[in-house]
């Protein structure tokens, strides 16, 4: 009789638990966002504001319950110099790199703050012989990266956008080794209809 009670609790546990597993939400699953090309007006050396085009992504959940939070993780971009300014503001100038990090806001719909600011994003050194055509410069999130976290609001959907200014504080690398330092003011280009700059896709609010 004992041996049957036992045998029937275990039964009852296995199944209690199956069921636990059936029932329980499932975790979040990571994904990837990202931008597309935007195009920002920077301040460069010598010849004033041109055009820098801009892209990054991060990673993060797909989605998030209601007052909970999202902060973005390993972030990447890049930083594209066309074929002009590749030719004017490295080659002609006797430059073949940079260094550096920058500062960039990310804006929010449907989420706490609204507005909030990514800092000391890294750009590693990257010197390459001039090649005619566009200069494609790298950053990325290190340790010293600090990444601002965002309150879910409603059930619906969340947006994050790429803020409407820029700031690079680069180290301009001559071909002779030394060092030239310069702060790139951007401010995103004005478009008629006005650039996307939301990275994609929209978070889901639970």
């Amino acid at each position: 009789m004992g041996q049957r009670i036992r045998r029937a609790g275990a039964t009852a546990a296995v199944m209690v638990g199956a069921v636990s597993l059936l029932t329980a939400a499932p975790a979040a699953a990571t994904t990837s966002f990202a931008t597309g090309t935007i195009t920002y007006m920077c301040s460069f050396p010598t010849i004033g504001q041109q055009p820098l085009d801009v892209k990054m992504a991060f990673t993060g959940p797909d989605s998030v319950p209601a007052g909970g939070s999202v902060t973005p993780a390993g972030i990447t971009g890049s930083l594209v110099f066309n074929p002009t300014l590749n030719a004017v503001t490295f080659n002609a100038s006797n430059r073949d790199g940079l260094r550096g990090t920058m500062t960039a806001p990310v804006t929010g719909t449907n989420v706490t703050p609204a507005s909030a600011v990514v800092t000391s994003l890294r750009i590693p050194e990257q010197i390459a012989p001039y090649v005619p055509g566009p200069r494609t410069i790298q950053f990325t999130q290190d340790a010293s990266t600090v990444v601002p976290g965002f309150g879910a609001g409603t059930p619906g959907q969340a947006v994050l956008s790429l803020g409407t200014k820029l700031r690079i504080e680069a180290d301009l690398h001559q071909k002779d080794g030394t060092r030239s330092p310069w702060t790139f003011n951007c401010t995103v280009k004005n478009t008629n209809p006005a650039q996307n700059r939301a990275f994609g896709p929209a978070i889901t609010i639970t």
